[in-house]
């Protein structure tokens, strides 16, 4: 019977590790001589198998051009619905690349949103994981009074301690690189436009609402958590799902509809989006104009897919040297360049 047993756990690791691939270990990152006393930085991001390559390349990122890298907390999302060894799986692939990071893995309910999700223009962004950060303020402890929120298919290029000093003011909830050049009516559909209830949404706001991407965000959960954002937001997925399709665009128009007028600046620097294309063809851009301290692929072409096809965009080698991705006899050369 033992012996038995011994072969269905034995086949079970197995089959869990055989769901993923392999990944390098990250050259270990110390923090510097002036780093006594530095406040430790909560970042949160998703972590799924689809997206598993971007978050760890992600992560290298930060912890390289941080001063202060081991004053860094990780809190990776991960849906309820995967499967307990696919979970256990993303768990260990997160441990071989980075042993000693202080990560938390918390799980989202799928089921909070799955019935207010509306189809949109791409596949990817209907995934329930797609909107675990509307639940940020739920899922992270109360101890947890501010959290910076990235997508898994970006760069930070820069020390992420200066993003998370933003300051924001005596009132906001949320900070982000606004875009106020861009055709904010686009963002929403002719019923939400001619609905008078809906388009008045905005007409008491602080600021003229602006573009802004979900992707890269500096969020006061205290603020959040006391004005109740988590409900408003999701009052507006109902009214998507069951009064009128106001939006197309997946979880980012909740967020424009809630926040938008009342976002504090950030530079641009720090979110150079759009390097994916857009959500249906995913072609080459280039970077805006202008200094740069976060790369994001945004859009549907992701780095790894082009450069594992054999069709990158120029700017897709810039994150090559991030991915961990082991490769049967592959030497480890491109850590070299970012240890």
């Amino acid at each position: 019977m033992r012996v038995v047993l011994a072969v269905v756990l034995l086949a079970a690791v197995v089959v869990a590790a055989a769901e993923l691939p392999e990944f390098r270990e990250a050259p270990a990152f110390r923090n510097g001589a002036g780093c006594a006393g530095a406040p430790t930085i909560h970042i949160a991001m998703t972590l799924d198998a689809t997206y598993l390559r971007g978050s760890l390349a992600g992560v290298l990122s930060v912890l390289r051009h941080a001063a202060c890298p081991e004053s860094i907390a990780f809190h990776f999302v991960a849906s309820s619905a995967s499967p307990a060894r696919r979970l256990a799986a993303l768990r260990r692939a997160l441990a071989a690349a980075f042993p000693t990071l202080p990560a938390t893995v918390h799980r989202f309910d799928a089921r909070l949103v799955r019935g207010k999700i509306s189809t949109s223009v791409r596949r990817a962004l209907d995934q329930p994981l797609n909107y675990a950060r509307i639940y940020l303020a739920d899922l992270l402890p109360r101890s947890v009074s501010r959290v910076l929120y990235l997508d898994s298919d970006l760069l930070v290029v820069d020390d992420v301690a200066r993003l998370w000093a933003t300051d924001l003011g005596p009132d906001a909830a949320l900070a982000a690189p606004e875009y106020c050049h861009a055709n904010f009516t686009s963002y929403f559909t002719d019923a939400f436009w001619s609905h008078p209830e809906y388009s008045s949404i905005f007409t008491n706001r602080g600021r003229a609402p602006c573009y802004f991407n979900t992707g890269v965000m500096v969020i006061d959960l205290d603020r959040w958590r006391a004005s109740g954002y988590t409900a408003k937001l999701e009052y507006w997925m109902e009214v998507q799902k069951q009064e009128a399709r106001i939006y197309e665009l997946g979880s980012l128009p909740p967020f424009l509809l809630v926040f938008a007028g009342e976002v504090k600046a950030v530079e641009h620097r720090w979110n150079q989006h759009g390097l994916g294309g857009d959500n249906v063809a995913g072609q080459c851009r280039e970077l805006h104009p202008g200094p740069v301290s976060l790369l994001h692929w945004s859009g549907k072409g992701k780095p790894w897919l082009r450069l594992d096809a054999g069709r990158p965009c120029p700017l897709d080698a810039l994150w090559a040297p991030y991915d961990l991705l082991r490769r049967r006899g592959a030497r480890d050369d491109l850590l070299a360049a970012v240890a």
